[in-house]
């Protein structure tokens, strides 16, 4: 494996994960790299559907996608195949997925399909796959209240696992931001011991992508290869 190869992983569903993976890699395409997204499972999408690879081709003309399954029903994927009557994929296949796109790209992401320990198959999930090629996992969250618990639960999944956090994005800022959604931009490094690496804004994903391109810049930290900063509390 010569290239780097990033987990996307969220506090659960609907959080911003394929926005904020679409992010990183509009950045790192910036900048001149070969990106790759990999989605090992995707649910809820039939046949001749767009998923969410569709939204991140859109949004970043040039990037790599790969789909390994997907089943009609919106349920864990593990779940979703069985009523499928599909064989699921398995942390294994998507790890030697991820391995072979790293051959001839510099950066791959891996995004899971709601949080992290949302079953693949029946014996494991996206923490596994992240375990398998030992490397990090980014950690998507919500903004508002409750998140402050679901964000630090999933991190001490990881850190239980031995498996080390990049960080956290919060995935869809609100345009009027409430207090709890304000005050969590300090308290999330706090109760998580990993840093806050960007506040994507609700909405970005319908934005043309020179604009998109623009506001990731500006929204995701400079590990992410972006230029934002942490509100001071």
């Amino acid at each position: 494996m010569s290239g780097r190869v990033l987990v996307v992983t969220g506090t659960g569903t609907g959080v911003g994960k394929t926005v904020v993976t679409a992010a990183v890699a509009a950045l790192a395409l910036a900048r001149g790299a070969r990106v790759a997204v990999l989605k090992p499972a995707q649910t809820g999408v039939g046949p001749g559907e767009p998923g969410d690879l569709a939204d991140v081709a859109r949004l970043v003309p040039g990037v790599t996608g790969r789909e390994l399954a997907r089943y009609p029903d919106p349920l864990a994927p593990a779940t979703a195949a069985r009523r499928a009557g599909v064989a699921p994929v398995t942390p294994g296949e998507a790890a030697r997925a991820a391995t072979d796109l790293a051959a001839d790209h510099d950066l791959v992401i891996v995004e899971g399909a709601g949080g992290l320990l949302v079953r693949l198959d029946d014996d494991g999930t996206l923490a596994d796959v992240a375990a398998a090629l030992d490397v990090p996992v980014l950690v998507v969250a919500a903004a508002g209240l409750g998140t402050l618990n679901h964000t630090a639960l999933t991190t001490e999944a990881l850190r239980t696992r031995g498996l080390e956090c990049a960080g956290v994005v919060v995935g869809a800022w609100p345009a009027e931001p409430d207090l709890a959604a304000e005050c969590n931009l300090a308290d999330l490094p706090v109760v998580t011991g990993v840093p806050l690496l960007g506040a994507v804004p609700d909405g970005a994903g319908v934005l043309a992508p020179d604009e998109f391109l623009r506001v990731a810049r500006h929204t995701l930290a400079a590990e992410l290869g972006g230029e934002w900063h942490t509100p001071k509390p």
